[in-house]
């Protein structure tokens, strides 16, 4: 397999699978709709939810996007990287329309791994990728995984090795006046982000302005007990800051968050294996990494 053939698949209309530093992503041709639409059926994702425009960096996303001053300070200060930031949609853009799930606004981002990069100055364009897996389950964070859930579905694999980070980007809006609202936490921390561009509002209830906004989301097949320090009988435990029990995994025995962020669907996949009806997670004090990891289990928790 290599970078060429891939970008051959996305500019036929393929869907191709590949590695970033957050998770891995199911990638298609951002302005093809036919190729945007098999996403959506092979991920079975809501087209109510919109979909992140992969870009090369700063320059490219303003052909896409109408950036103000705070997106672009943002973009110059964590791209490439794990920051997806959301501004209203140029009219001229080519971004199929279901990509952004007929909003008024672009989700855009510029990661740092070198294979997506490769990918990205090959294929000459954006790329939309949501994470490669079924809609709703746990996030890939290797090869191995999305081939799992996806199969047949894609038409190439590339295999990274595991993402570094295992967590998906922050997404921060930020509007034509300026106003920035936290739409996900994210392996950015809120306190980072707010630096440059003030406090940060709350994202609306209920709205899904951008990905992984959904209640249910990163869910295993097993219910989720959150913050058990003593986990009951029968049920696997994810524990953090110490040792796991026989049977259970750890996220991080040092209690270090980008251990326990780049651990955390790999060990949840890994537990849900085991057949347990019942996974129990122990409590992840802290901001920064922590605030983000808490959002992807309360998600994966709730109520399906």
């Amino acid at each position: 397999m290599s970078i060429a053939q891939a970008a051959r698949i996305l500019r036929d209309g393929g869907l191709v699978v590949f590695p970033t530093e957050t998770v891995y992503g199911l990638g298609a041709d951002a302005a093809n709709p036919r190729a945007v639409a098999q996403i959506f059926a092979a991920k079975g994702r809501p087209q109510f939810n919109p979909l992140i425009s992969h870009v090369l960096g700063l320059a490219e996303a303003q052909r896409h996007g109408e950036l103000h001053a705070k997106a672009r300070a943002l973009a110059e200060a964590f791209w490439p990287g794990p920051l997806t930031i959301v501004v209203p949609r140029r009219a001229d853009s080519p971004v199929a329309e279901l990509a952004c799930a007929g909003l008024a606004t672009i989700a855009l981002r510029a990661p740092s791994h070198p294979l997506a990069r490769e990918l990205l100055k090959a294929f000459g364009g954006p790329i939309v990728a949501p994470s490669a897996n079924r809609s709703g389950h746990i996030s890939a964070t290797t090869a191995q995984h999305a081939a799992v859930d996806l199969g047949d579905a894609v038409d190439l694999i590339l295999d990274g090795g595991p993402s570094t980070v295992g967590l998906e980007s922050t997404i921060v809006a930020i509007g034509a006046d300026g106003a920035a609202t936290l739409l996900r936490p994210g392996a950015i921390g809120r306190e980072a982000i707010e630096a440059i561009t003030g406090p940060l509002a709350s994202a609306q209830a209920g709205a899904i302005a951008a990905p992984g906004m959904m209640e249910s989301h990163y869910a295993p097949r097993a219910r989720l007990l959150l913050d058990v320090t003593a986990p009951p009988t029968g049920a696997a435990y994810l524990a953090f800051g110490s040792d796991a029990p026989t049977g259970g995994l750890t996220l991080s025995a040092g209690g270090d968050l980008t251990e326990a962020a780049a651990n955390l669907y790999a060990h949840l996949r890994a537990l849900d294996a085991t057949g347990a009806e019942i996974i129990a997670v122990a409590p992840i004090p802290g901001g920064g990494l922590a605030e983000a990891i808490r959002d992807r289990l309360a998600r994966a928790a709730a109520p399906r």
